[in-house]
């Protein structure tokens, strides 16, 4: 089966309950291998395969389960530039809505206002003129702004799976129904007391939750405007890989390549978050959505389109919002039973108030209770933190693959560093070597490899004057070294215990540089020295997460004598030497064993099985492609700077989760008994349905802006 990934905008969920009737529909699909839905983006992550079932067959079922899917995001699935338009109609979709949505709630307070001062200032209209006013009034906001929760909420009935759509139209139309009932009686033989109708309360329930629909809908937007950011920043200009484009001053890069010509200043703040523009001549890398300043470029194109770094990260940021934490499951069990609890509890305060002897305060209490009980609180708690954590964390450098990943980093105590292109600058430099023809020989063999240390012997080789040989049947053996043939001679290059394998000895050198040995034809040939020294920043660095409770390792497959004077420098006690790959990822195990919640931090391949083996596995992104799809959190910029401020983020997200759950289960604890009544026997006090619509409202909104507090998250001083 081939599968893809699709995202579809989902309009209308209001919470957890909406959530699951979106994904149940969709995965009883046939050829729909997952579906994970996302409340606060309002989006659909399904895994389909395309020969089974449509992206069309796919949205039908998301709009017979009662919500909508905008018909021109389907139709640019798999167009060109479908990423951009894809953009371009859900922001269309979403505005409509929110017009909608705005028009609804401005109609709902222009009537319920006059409604509730009639209701609640007796004497201002009397007779039948108040009873008609309410019953035209209270009618109009319930059936004309309401009927979104109406049609919901019954479409929600008949599918068994009642939401917070259910619990506000049985409040709002319940007060409706019972105060028409009562206002036409009392109409077609009036009274001298006037009649208890509930109106103002079914018009204040649609209107307080439909303004706070409308200031929620503004907070998601909010939620995602990083991302978004990112993705409008991709350019459209139709290049491909290859061309050659001439680009102005004042325009944006049109694809990911090489300045072959001209000079000028580029803004790549979006990428890289510094301020300060980067120097461009011949020779140096420009990248797509990037700002030209004051000199016009021509640059080749390498990467255009959904290839180029920025759409990536755009494209990694979205995933990552899409995929639920951990800490949600505890949310999901119990939304899944939360409305059907709030449904018993409304009937059986229901039933004790009319016991109790009084018909009108029993479903005044009955309303309270469906209208305060708020289960988007805690749908929004854990995804609205997500998506803005990791926004922010694409923002400052650090990329999230997903909840999960967020969740682990919170806890991470144990970091174990690879050293070179780690803690070291990762540009290490030739020093010395046994003979000019040793040098040349490896060099031939090294230039197959982008290992940081290969590079330095090539580089350094070049540097002296050395024409190199062709090198034919290279192998890399990662974590021990290079096999291969040049000039004629079989050349094996790499660590003492790589060249013992073919059973050659090598002296061990007491020197404080990474050492590479040299065989040709099975004969110890000698020795090329590499100095790498350790980053600047990396004492800061390991400094900072030691303030954070962080223990650093360093586990290295480089000998002790080199690796020794690098821990020491930075200040990391713990070092571990001349390790295999496999031995590094046996030692990650280890500590995972003893308790500890182990990060990984690697650029190379020797690092993967390592990275695979940890908690949590971070790669730097200037590190091999094969370590970065091996991890969990990429540090897009400046090595090793950035991991505090993953760390610290991480928890700070993992905080708000927190308070917000608390905050949602809170709410709903002591808000449902006060709605119900168990104050006024105590106090003579009772909520009304009016203010209990207004705190529903508000318990959402809260939980968002709490969310929102993250975007304003400052990294950790060094």
């Amino acid at each position: 089966m081939s599968e893809t990934t699709i995202d579809l905008p989902v309009l209308g969920m209001t919470c957890a309950a909406c959530v699951r009737r979106v994904e149940r529909a969709v995965s009883a699909l046939p050829g729909v291998a997952s579906a994970e839905v996302n409340l606060p983006l309002s989006r659909a992550r399904l895994v389909i395969d395309p020969a089974v079932i449509t992206i069309g067959g796919a949205a039908a079922a998301i709009r017979e389960a009662g919500y909508e899917v905008p018909s021109d995001v389907v139709e640019v699935y798999g167009s060109e530039g479908a990423g951009a338009a894809r953009l371009a109609a859900i922001t269309r979709a979403e505005a409509a809505e929110q017009r909608t949505l705005r028009r609804d709630a401005t109609l709902a307070i222009a009537l319920a206002i006059p409604l509730l001062v009639i209701a609640m200032a007796h004497g201002i209209i009397e007779g039948a003129a108040s009873v008609v006013a309410q019953l035209v009034l209270g009618t109009i906001v319930v059936l004309v702004p309401g009927r979104h929760y109406l049609r919901r909420g019954a479409i929600a009935v008949r599918a068994r799976s009642p939401d917070m759509n259910t619990l506000i139209a049985l409040g709002a139309g319940t007060a409706w129904v019972w105060s028409t009932i009562v206002a036409a009686r009392w109409l077609a033989g009036p009274q001298h007391h006037m009649p208890e109708l509930y109106f103002e309360a079914g018009a204040a329930i649609v209107a307080f939750v439909m303004v706070g629909k409308l200031l929620e809908a503004r907070a998601r937007a909010r939620l995602s405007d990083a991302v978004r950011g990112l993705l409008s920043l991709v350019p459209t200009t139709n290049v491909a890989a290859g061309d050659t484009v001439v680009v102005k001053p004042g325009e944006r890069i049109p694809g990911d390549g090489t300045v072959i010509e001209g000079t000028s200043a580029v803004d790549e703040s979006m990428l890289t978050g510094e301020s300060l523009p980067v120097d461009k001549a011949e020779g140096s890398p420009v990248y797509a959505g990037t700002l030209n300043h004051h000199g016009a470029l021509t640059m080749r194109v390498a990467r255009a389109g959904t290839d180029t770094a920025l759409a990536r990260i755009a494209r990694a940021v979205e995933d990552a919002q899409a995929e639920k934490a951990p800490i949600a499951r505890l949310a999901d069990r119990v939304a899944a039973v939360f409305v059907p609890a709030v449904l018993v509890i409304a009937a059986v305060t229901f039933g004790i108030w009319l016991i109790a002897g009084d018909a009108a305060v029993a479903l005044e209490r009955m309303i309270a209770v469906l209208v305060i009980a708020c289960p988007c609180a805690l749908g929004l708690a854990t995804p609205a933190a997500v998506a803005v954590g990791t926004a922010r964390g694409a923002e400052l450098g650090v990329l999230f693959k997903g909840g999960e990943a967020l969740e682990t980093a919170s806890a991470v105590d144990v970091v174990c560093f690879d050293k070179t292109g780690t803690l070291t600058s990762g540009k290490p430099t030739l020093v010395a070597a046994t003979s000019d023809d040793v040098l040349r020989i490896a060099a031939s063999i090294e230039q197959h490899s982008e290992h940081p240390i290969a590079r330095a012997i090539v580089d350094g080789a070049k540097a002296r004057g050395l024409s190199l040989a062709t090198a034919t049947g290279v192998t890399i053996v990662p974590g021990g070294g290079l096999t291969g043939t040049a000039d004629g001679k079989r050349v094996r290059i790499g660590t003492r215990d790589f060249l013992a394998l073919d059973g050659i000895t090598a002296p061990e050198l007491d020197v404080p540089h990474t050492v590479a040995h040299v065989a040709l034809d099975d004969v110890y040939a000698g020795a090329i020295e590499i100095a790498d020294p350790a980053r600047e920043d990396a004492a800061g660095v390991v400094a900072a997460l030691r303030a954070l409770a962080v223990e650093p390792i360093i586990l290295t497959g480089d000998r002790l004598a080199a690796a020794q004077p690098i821990a020491d420098t930075v200040g990391i006690s713990q070092l571990h030497a001349a390790l295999t790959p496999m031995r590094k990822a046996e030692l990650v195990t280890a500590e995972h064993a003893r308790g500890h919640v182990v990060a990984m931090v690697g650029d190379g391949i020797n690092d993967a099985p390592a990275l695979a083996a940890s908690d949590l596995g971070i790669a730097l992104g200037s590190g091999t492609e094969i370590a970065a799809a091996a991890s969990d959190v990429t540090l897009l910029r400046g090595g090793i700077s950035l991991l505090p401020t993953a760390f610290a983020l991480a928890r700070a997200t993992l905080h708000t989760i927190r308070r917000n759950l608390v905050a949602a289960f809170a709410y709903n604890l002591v808000c449902i008994p006060i709605a119900a009544g168990v104050l006024y026997p105590f106090t003579g006090w009772q909520l009304s349905p009016v203010l209990a619509s207004a705190a529903m409202s508000l318990s959402s909104i809260s939980v968002l802006l709490s969310s929102l507090r993250l975007r304003s998250f400052t990294p950790p001083k060094p």
